[in-house]
């Protein structure tokens, strides 16, 4: 091969990897979405429906909804659907304001926006609804994709606070078991 076709082809293979790594920035562009809490629907612990749009809560894992978790007196309980309800609740917090504001930048398999949520008027607000799920035990921290709320876990393993406070399986664990 000539070196004019060795140059060419490199500068070709150059070009194609520049131009998919180009792609790939602008696909994984940080944007968000905003909305009234009031229009909210939540589907479970880490998973919350607004219109035809479903965003899993990033970094985190809750309790899945048949999942059965025991307090701290060894009595069982239906932790996925307490975490749901402490999602609800914290939602609907009337002192959080009226809005909610995600940030993402991509989508998982199933199609869902893969957000940081947080609660407030205004789009800097401080009430990250993921990490509040983690420091209230009501999720774990899913370290699989991210161990940005592993200070959150730890704390609230500290504090003995939701299923922390007894005995369980992790989220990820269970639904490997019950497949």
């Amino acid at each position: 091969m000539s070196s004019m076709k060795k140059l060419n082809l490199n500068l070709f293979s150059l070009l194609i990897i520049f131009f998919l790594s180009f792609i790939n920035l602008a696909n994984s562009e940080e944007r968000f979405i905003n909305f009234s809490k009031m229009l909210v629907i939540v589907t479970d612990g880490d998973t919350i429906k607004y219109g035809n749009e479903k965003i899993r809560l990033f970094g985190i894992d809750a309790p899945e909804m048949k999942q059965i978790c025991k307090d701290k007196n060894n009595d069982p309980y239906a932790c996925g659907h307490s975490s749901k309800a402490y999602l609800k609740d914290l939602i609907n917090h009337p002192g959080y304001g009226d809005q909610i504001y995600c940030y993402y930048s991509e989508r998982d398999r199933y199609k869902r926006i893969i957000g940081e949520c947080f609660l407030g008027a205004h789009a800097e607000s401080k009430k990250n609804i993921n990490y509040l799920m983690v420091l209230k035990g009501q999720a774990v921290a899913y370290i699989r994709y991210s161990e940005k709320y592993l200070d959150a876990q730890n704390q609230a393993k500290k504090d003995k606070v939701g299923i922390w406070a007894g005995t369980f399986d992790l989220p990820e664990e269970w639904r490997k078991k019950n497949k």
